[in-house]
């Protein structure tokens, strides 16, 4: 079954979510906020996440606004009491695929989980592989040796770009557009903080991340 990720401050409605979409045979998390919230769906894979609009330290909107200008693809259903026209059309286009209002029949809410998973796009995109790593785009996860690595959603999208390219150069101003965009002034060593995060996360196998002095980054299939 399903990953999904409950963003739920009220503790009575995220325990009853947890344990009625647990009950359907999903595998449930639960984030109390949306700092939080945000963190666990950037940094691990979901099928599907289940926002309140209404949350502290940063609502659902801006949250799903910042889960999609990140890469994030999940179906993103909300849950909220805030029904008028210009509310539902905010959070449409923030990016979120579905609104359900509360309160809200426990039949309902499941019916239209089934209905955003079926409509989840499956594995599109071919799996890369160089040396040993093997990356799934489509499913935002990528393993080395065959272990399945822990990556932020910025490192994930990094060694797609460098792995869609292996043996070839890629400039640092070709990384730093799509990894961050025009809005978003990164610091001056964030492309560097980031490859290093990449390496150690690779092990022995960090090596195969070379830097080309003074114009970006390769990645070759096997260390020399």
């Amino acid at each position: 079954m399903a990953r999904i990720l409950v963003i739920e401050d009220e503790d009575r409605q995220a325990l009853l979510l947890q344990r009625g979409l647990g009950a359907e045979g999903h595998t449930v998390g639960v984030a109390p906020d949306g700092v939080r919230g945000l963190a666990r769906a950037q940094r691990e894979r979901w099928d599907l996440l289940v926002v309140d609009r209404m949350l502290p330290g940063l609502s659902g909107v801006d949250l799903c606004r910042a889960y999609r200008a990140t890469g994030g693809s999940a179906p993103l259903l909300f849950l909220t009491a805030r029904d008028t026209t210009a509310d539902v059309v905010e959070g449409l286009d923030a990016g979120a695929n579905d609104y359900l209002v509360k309160p809200f029949a426990f039949d309902e809410l499941c019916a239209r989980v089934r209905t955003l998973l079926r409509r989840s796009p499956g594995p599109t995109g071919a799996r890369l592989a160089t040396g040993p790593l093997v990356l799934d785009p489509a499913e935002h996860r990528a393993w080395c040796d065959g272990v399945e690595l822990e990556l932020t959603a910025k490192e994930l999208e990094l060694l797609h770009l460098l792995m869609k390219r292996s043996g070839s150069i890629v400039t640092r101003d070709a990384l730093a557009g799509r990894l961050w965009d025009l809005e978003t002034e990164p610091a001056s060593n964030a492309l560097e903080v980031h490859v290093s995060s990449l390496r150690r996360k690779l092990g022995d196998h960090g090596t195969l991340v070379r830097t080309v002095r003074g114009i970006g980054y390769t990645l070759r299939e096997a260390p020399r």
